[in-house]
This record gives C-alpha cells, structure tokens and sequence, in this order.
C-alpha cells in the first residue's frame, strides 16, 4: 500500500475526511470533513487569520457572499475567459482536459489547434480510445435563482473569493478610513466545474481558499510580491512543513490566468509529484479598471502623497485551505515499525491533549482524571479516553496527531501528580495537577 493509500484510510478511519453522500455511492471529487478533519481546518483558519490579518494593522477581513450578481463574474472576464479545452473519450464516455493528454499539447490552443494535433500524432486517450474534437468548457457553476420556474435568473457560484473584494474595495476603504497601500482578506469557499479531478482532494470541485488582495501604486508591486513570498514562506516553515518538500515556481506565460502579469506558485512535493498549493499573483489593475467600467463606479484613488490619482495595482496572496490541509497530512504522517503518527504541530492538532485514567474500572482514578480533564478542558481541545490498555490509548492519540497524554495513576491521589507524554519523543514526566496548564500553554508557545 503507498502513502496516498494509508493517508486515505487513516483519514476515514479516524475522522478526518469521508467520501460525501458515500451511503449512496459517493460523489465525484466531493469529500465531507468528519470531526478531526473540521477542527484542523478550524486551527488552520485561525493561525493563518492571527498570521496575516490581526498581526497586521494594514489588512483586513471580509466575508463576502458565494452568489454575486452575474454581472460580477462577466466584469471579472470569467464567463469569456475562465475555460479550459476538453476531449471525450467516444467509447467510456471520459472527459480529459486536453492539454494533460500529451505534452505535444499546450494550453493555449485553439480547439482547432488541438484537433490537429490529435491528428497528426494519432493521440488517444488513456484507455487506448478514439477521442471526440475539442471543445472550450467553461469552469464557472451555473445557478439558477428565483421563485418561478419561468423567472429564474442564471447566476454562478464564485469561482474565486476575491470577486467581493474587488467590488467592495471603495466601500470598505472609506468605512474603514483605509489609505493605500492596504489589503482585504477573506476565506470561504468557491466552485470550479474542473474537467480533471484528484488525487483525493487535492482538485476538486469544491474548496476553500485564503486570500489576501493589497491595494497599492503601480511602483509598490515588485516590494509587496517579494514580500509575500517570503512572509508565505516563512509562516509554512513555522508550520512545521518539510523545507526541502517546498520550492517556489514561476509560471510560464501560457500558464497564467487572463488578469495576471506575474505569478509564482508555491508546490509541496506529494507523493504524486510537485503540485502547486499556493500562488502569488501580480494582477495589474485590470479588477478595479474592469469592475470600474462594467459598473460606471469611479475607482481612481487620490493619493495626496504623491500627488496623483490612479486605478490602485494588486498582489495577490492565495493558498488553498483544503490543499494546504493535505500537505499537511503527508508531511506529518510517520510510521515506525507499523506504528502510525501524524507528528503535526500541536497548535494545529485537533486536540492538543488527552486524558487518561490509568485503569478504568477504579472509580477514584476515574473520578481525578475526569477532575483533571475538567479543569484543561477550559484552556484546550482535550480528548477523553479509557478504553483499551494504556499502550492501546497512547498509540490511538498518536495517530490522530494528539501531542501530549495525560495519565492519572496512583501517584495522582497521593502527591497530586501526572504522567504527562510526549507524542514525537515518547518521554515522559511527572507533572503537578496544579501546573498543568501553564505546563500545556509553555509547550504551545515554544511550538
């Protein structure tokens, strides 16, 4: 079994990611996060949220709506531009993005193009099959919204997060007396209607993204795109994520999306290959300029330090939340003699400690450690657990990425102490009941 196998059956298995509507066959590249997985996306929000918005007196948040009006995403030049060229396997009826089939392929081209490419190097599809002409396929959602059938009005899942921000750009700078340079982020979800999808949930059609928009002058761009890319750096390092699995890559010109001048991905070396979870993006001014004409709003920002008035420039900082949340799982997991541990760090794991009485059929040692449990419980996400042997307890918490145990022993009732373990050492210490806490919030902190 390879790493990608055992990562998708521990994730099951122990809560972390289950299948969607799975009771009725699954759902194509859709996935539910059970509890384990809710709370270490929850963590994950949270740290980048401290990180990137309340750290930072110049940027900050929003939350902005999944359906805009249409006239959003055609401003954005999504509904014209956001397309991707597919084939179709005439046999099983397998839709492939075309430029993954052959590196004689490029995105780029013309349906046309690719036509004649196929052609001419008799290209098939992955299962041997003839493949039908190409054609654009445009990856926004559709929607239809109204109480009548007959009055419906066609709409679009966000296909991005930052569409809220740009419209509300000049809204939330004069309600938040913002001066340029500033940034606006938000998290939340969006929705692409991808041709292709996994592995896992690596590329689906649901995800979640984190992203910060920095309004600024055009002279301003290069400093703010070096800048995130070492301040994104710096805060995967803190992390805990394998440096030597992470390298920046620019992208090539026919890569990029329509509104982008530059752009650098961010990949983490998975088991299936380098793949890009971040990017960094300078995106001109074509956003406000765009939304500017399509909505008659005037954008142009009068800087009275320079003197000047001018369509604000953006760089952009986007990482994917669910993608982000998978690089983590592999680069934490670890396996000693079969022995499974996600070492992840502990300001991300989903619970940060565990409470154990060392024999569950003693009524005072169950009573103290239910006592003890209590008390942390207040401070941090704990786990409770007496089931099994104290091995068995020890080797459950460990897999799901639980730093420390916490065991109530005989000792306890005598000299109000416990065993407190380390889940990467395995060394263990005797703890006074009443330094807990200060013992957990020093660990947390040095982390």
């Amino acid at each position: 079994m390879d790493l990608l196998e055992k990562l998708v059956s521990l994730a099951k298995r122990r809560g972390f990611v289950y299948q969607s509507s799975e009771i009725y066959g699954g759902w194509e590249a859709t996935y539910d996060f059970g509890p384990l997985g809710a709370e270490l996306l929850r963590n994950i929000r949270n740290l980048w949220w401290q990180e990137f918005v309340h750290n930072r007196p110049d940027i900050v948040g929003i939350d902005g709506a999944i359906i805009s009006h249409p006239r959003v995403w055609e401003a954005s030049g999504h509904t014209e531009s956001f397309t991707d060229v597919m084939v179709e396997d005439l046999k099983t009826h397998k839709r492939y993005r075309a430029d993954h089939l052959s590196n004689k392929i490029e995105d780029g081209m013309t349906p046309e193009e690719i036509d004649q490419v196929i052609k001419e190097n008799k290209i098939r599809s992955p299962d041997g099959n003839s493949l039908s002409k190409a054609k654009k396929f445009n990856n926004l959602v559709e929607v239809y919204i109204g109480t009548l059938e007959n009055e419906k009005t066609l709409a679009y899942l966000r296909g991005e997060t930052c569409q809220p921000i740009f419209y509300n750009y000049q809204l939330i700078k004069d309600s938040m007396r913002m001066k340029l340079p500033f940034g606006i982020a938000q998290i939340g979800k969006a929705f692409r209607n991808e041709i292709k999808v996994g592995p896992y949930f690596f590329r689906t059609r649901e995800f979640e993204q984190m992203e910060i928009e920095m309004f600024l002058h055009p002279s301003e761009a290069d400093y703010y795109f070096e800048k995130f890319k070492e301040w994104s750096m710096s805060w995967l390092k803190q992390l805990g994520i394998d440096e030597n699995k992470l390298r920046f890559r620019e992208q090539e010109f026919k890569e990029r999306a329509h509104y982008n001048k530059i752009a650098t991905d961010i990949e983490y070396k998975f088991p299936f290959g380098w793949k890009e979870f971040q990017g960094i993006h300078y995106r001109g001014d074509w956003d406000l300029s765009r939304h500017g004409e399509y909505s008659k709003t005037d954008f142009k920002y009068r800087d009275d330090v320079r003197n000047e008035e001018y369509i604000p420039h953006v760089v952009e900082y986007s990482i994917g939340l669910n993608r982000l949340m998978l690089v983590l799982l592999f680069d934490s997991y670890s396996e000693d003699d079969g022995k499974v541990t996600l070492k992840l760090n502990p300001r991300l794991s989903p619970y940060k400690v565990a409470v154990f009485p060392l024999l569950s059929n003693r009524p005072r040692l169950v009573d103290k450690a239910h006592k003890v449990f209590e008390a942390l419980k207040t401070r941090f996400h704990c786990a409770w657990d007496s089931r099994g042997n104290i091995g068995k307890r020890y080797a459950s918490q460990d897999e799901i990425g639980t730093p420390w145990c916490v065991t109530v022993d005989f000792d306890t009732l005598k000299y109000e102490t416990v065993t407190v373990r380390d889940r990467d050492t395995k060394l263990q210490e005797r703890v006074s009941v009443d330094r807990l806490q200060k013992y957990f919030e020093n660990q947390l902190y040095e982390n």
